[in-house]
């Protein structure tokens, strides 16, 4: 039931990069991006496991190779993000290799898109959300309205009508916007929102999904990705800093800040070994 849909990805090394400058007149841009971020630390080549981590500091180019691999496999994605005029030509000069078909219901996630998740379970929470202020409104018109019945299509108004009288304020607006949303705390929010979204049979990237989780959270995505891959044959790309998720059994990790790039242990990963050290120089205290 283990899957690995995509296989192997390349990104342009250097003498590609170079070429493709040679052939452009370099003048009127700024930006080369994503040009010259991955190929800086000789990351060219991705083999996948079932679960595949980046790992590296700000700037080391996560991020990057996700969005690219994303554009280039073509998944859903639900925010928008930062496309530079070279974005195009980098992404035709990636290759990728799969094993099997990329499932329909692959997307990448990333911290932007659950921000505005979240954003929006507490814009309905607070009562500050655009759509309730006019459903308020709303409310107050039908329910002191004289309403006269003219034709069957006054029916649907003259519902609204009786259903407002019939309720209160907060029940009416409950009512029509919010079937299914609960006050959840923050760290609810945000990993139901990567429950949800992740299903069965499907590649899923997720950019440093460990933001706005505590380590509690952090703990159970990690249980609940390891079961999505042994028993509903998803695979994973994940960018993270998380000691939890970079201690996943039978990831494969890539170490973004050597250059060249290389695949490490996650003991061996700086970030762990800090957090090692600090919490054995207290150990007497727990």
């Amino acid at each position: 039931n283990i899957m690995v849909y995509l296989n192997v990805f390349t990104f342009p090394n250097e003498d590609m990069e170079f070429d493709f400058f040679m052939k452009i007149k370099r003048t009127c841009y700024d930006s080369f991006y994503p040009f010259k971020i991955l190929s800086r630390n000789g990351f060219e080549r991705i083999d996948f496991e079932p679960v595949t981590i980046l790992y590296g500091g700000n700037g080391s180019g996560k991020s990057t190779a996700l969005n690219v691999i994303a554009e280039k496999i073509g998944i859903h994605r639900d925010s928008i993000y930062n496309k530079s005029n070279f974005y195009s030509d980098y992404v035709n000069m990636c290759e990728m290799q799969l094993e099997a078909e990329i499932p329909e219901n692959s997307r990448i996630i990333t911290s932007d898109d659950v921000f505005d998740y979240m954003l929006n379970i507490r814009n309905l929470n607070e009562g500050i959300d655009q759509k309730r202020e006019t459903l308020f409104e709303e409310y107050l018109d039908v329910k002191y309205s004289h309403f006269q019945l003219k034709s069957i299509a006054d029916y649907e108004q003259l519902k609204r009508v009786n259903s407002a009288r019939s309720k209160t304020q907060s029940r009416f607006v409950r009512n029509e916007l919010m079937d299914n949303v609960r006050e959840y705390s923050n760290g609810e929010s945000a990993f139901l929102y990567f429950t949800e979204k992740i299903g069965e049979k499907g590649l899923y990237i997720l950019d440093e999904p460990e933001n706005s989780l505590s380590p509690k959270r952090q703990m159970e995505l990690m249980k609940f990705i390891e079961d999505s891959v042994r028993f509903f044959g998803c695979q994973f790309i994940i960018s993270t800093h998380s000691p939890f998720l970079l201690a996943m059994g039978g990831a494969k990790i890539y170490d973004l800040d050597e250059n060249p790039v290389h695949v490490k242990q996650w003991t061996e990963l700086e970030n762990v070994r800090i957090y090692h050290e600090f919490f054995k120089r207290y150990e007497n205290q727990f």
